[in-house]
């Protein structure tokens, strides 16, 4: 039978006491992590937030506390109270390894069956059952350090923000469907049948309405949602730190929310950035690192080969840039033994997934040119290739030809990679930039039309608003994104504010006045009525968390995430309605054909 606290309050947390609290009576409360029976001594391990502290319960102490602690097992939550005392045999490994509490009174306050997990970390649990018991997986050390560390970066975002004079302010979370982007959460609406509400990917309207509005600055960490495919770095609902500014430009953002990363870095790591942050404009990120969000910590950068083998006797090369596509190349330096015939093997399959039709190598070797395509290539080709990819002895050459889009993709992941197989990631180092100058639109060859690469209210350069309809691949973004080692955290733009040029946006995506009217009328109306120039940003909390903590599962940053077909195993949503709430919903479920 469980006890009640009955006025016993607690003290202290286990894991803050130390030799400063020796001859104190203290009041502690926690779980059990571990119990040892001596004897006439009983040792019990107590656990809480904090860490751990050793109990002691001595039958000449308190023979009631002890024959009460003989009944003690793993998990049990109890509360003890008695006096602190030097430790006889010091254990350097836990914080409170000087001392050691001598119970003087006991009390169980719930007991516990034995936990289908260990709670400890690294305990080889499957992540499904983690996920299952969250609420034990929880308790595991490691986890409530990850959680504990997300707690203060957002309060030392708030703290900036607030010195700095931006509003927390809330937006609706029951909003209109859009368009355009990811796919939306639908809410239907009981009191308007056949309509819907949507959850929001992101609060952007509400954020230019508020600067509409009049309030300068604003901020809210917020929750958003996406019903997109899942990764390792993303969930159907996440949290985003969302930011907006009145009268400022590109420099304006990217100045204050530089000081903003800075001092949440010292904070949170007791890491001292340098600013400025380095810039990129995309079409250097994508030719130089084969991605929007280069990881800066490795080299491999891609050359373009097309000058050289344009009319060299490997067909595949010659004929690529004749197409008007491209031949690009990574130097993997100190390569040339590290990879296997099955490794080769291995890396062509890994870029065919990026789509590439195959992959060419190079190694050179102490012994000279080791490379099925070296048949094909005069000496002066394979001497022009080297040196243009400042590569020598020992180093290996990999290529791609293919359409630009292909060779980016399947280069720039193939480049990280391998970088991680040989372990030449400085996982301790911080290599943080902007990239800006963005495309404003991006061809969808499927839907044989532009779509706007961030959203369609993200201005356009100044030079670049004549070219939006008769040039629309070559207009560029006033928008940045923030990318900390290969990750994008952060991403925002300069606004459109002016309702002519909304028009113009909505015209180059192919929207008419009537769709342009209907689905952000209340926009294109709010800026008649006087617009300040305003832009903002907003970073991923849980992908902030992530760098932090050195993770690499976002799932390990959130308290109760989802898993990757966007299920909860712990609540096992989403669940079927009942049938009542959907009659109430005038919702009627389609029946699979297999039924």
């Amino acid at each position: 039978m469980a006890e009640m606290l009955n006025g016993m309050k607690r003290t202290h947390m286990c894991g803050v006491l130390g030799a400063q609290h020796i001859d104190e009576e203290v009041v502690l409360m926690g779980w059990v992590q571990r119990r040892r029976d001596l004897g006439g001594l009983i040792f019990v391990d107590l656990r809480d937030r904090e860490g751990l502290v050793q109990i002691v319960f001595d039958k000449d102490v308190s023979e009631e506390a002890f024959n009460k602690a003989e009944k003690i097992r793993g998990e049990f939550v109890i509360a003890a109270q008695g006096k602190v005392k030097r430790r006889e045999s010091v254990n350097s490994n836990l914080k409170t390894g000087e001392i050691e509490i001598f119970a003087e009174e006991l009390r169980i306050l719930s007991e516990s069956e034995i936990p289908p997990i260990h709670i400890k970390d690294e305990d080889g649990a499957g992540e499904r059952l983690r996920l299952k018991y969250r609420y034990l997986d929880l308790r595991k050390p490691k986890m409530q350090k990850i959680l504990r560390t997300r707690s203060k970066i957002a309060s030392s975002i708030r703290e900036f923000l607030d010195e700095n004079g931006f509003l927390d302010l809330e937006t609706p979370v029951l909003t209109k469907p859009t368009p355009e982007g990811a796919r939306d959460y639908l809410v239907p609406s009981r009191v308007n049948p056949g309509k819907f509400y949507a959850l929001p990917q992101s609060p952007q309207i509400f954020k230019q309405l508020l600067m509409v509005s009049g309030f300068d600055k604003y901020y809210q960490i917020v929750k958003c949602f996406r019903d997109e495919d899942l990764r390792a770095d993303r969930q159907p609902e996440f949290t985003q730190v969302d930011i907006e500014m009145s009268f400022v430009d590109v420099e304006d953002v990217i100045e204050i929310n530089e000081k903003l990363i800075q001092k949440l870095f010292k904070d949170v790591d007791g890491v001292e950035l340098s600013l400025p942050f380095m810039r990129m404009p995309y079409k250097e990120a994508m030719e130089r690192y084969g991605s929007d969000k280069p990881d800066l910590r490795f080299g491999y950068e891609l050359k373009n080969l097309n000058e050289i083998v344009k009319d060299c006797g490997f067909g595949v090369f010659a004929n690529t840039v004749k197409d008007g596509n491209d031949v690009k190349a990574i130097n993997i330096n100190g390569g040339a033994d590290k990879f296997s015939k099955k490794g080769m093997k291995n890396l062509e399959k890994f870029v065919k997934t990026y789509g590439a039709k195959g992959l060419a190598w190079m190694k050179l070797t102490s012994e000279g040119i080791d490379s099925p395509i070296a048949k094909f290539l005069e000496e002066e080709e394979i001497k022009a290739i080297t040196d243009k990819m400042e590569a020598a002895a020992g180093d290996m050459i990999l290529f791609i030809a293919d359409k630009p889009s292909v060779v980016y993709a399947a280069l720039g992941a193939l480049r990280i990679e391998i970088a991680r197989k040989l372990e030449v990631i400085d996982e301790g180092q911080y290599k943080i930039l902007w990239v800006t100058d963005f495309p404003l639109f991006e061809y969808d060859e499927e839907d044989n039309r532009y779509y706007a690469s961030h959203h369609p209210f993200t201005s356009p350069r100044e030079e670049d608003i004549e070219i939006m309809e008769s040039n629309p691949k070559e207009a560029r973004a006033k928008a940045y994104d923030l990318v900390i080692n290969g990750y994008e955290v952060g991403g925002g733009s300069i606004r459109i504010h002016d309702s002519n040029l909304q028009h113009k946006m909505f015209k180059a995506l192919g929207f008419s006045e009537e769709e342009a009217k209907e689905k952000f009328g209340f926009l294109i109306d709010a800026f008649k009525y006087g617009t300040p120039p305003h832009g903002g940003v907003a970073y991923g909390l849980d992908r902030l968390t992530m760098i932090l903590t050195g993770s690499d599962n976002i799932r390990d940053v959130i308290a109760f995430p989802k898993t990757q077909e966007a299920r909860c195993l712990l609540t096992d949503a989403p669940s079927i309605a009942d049938e009542s709430q959907l009659e109430e919903l005038r919702i009627k479920l389609l029946q699979e054909e297999s039924e």
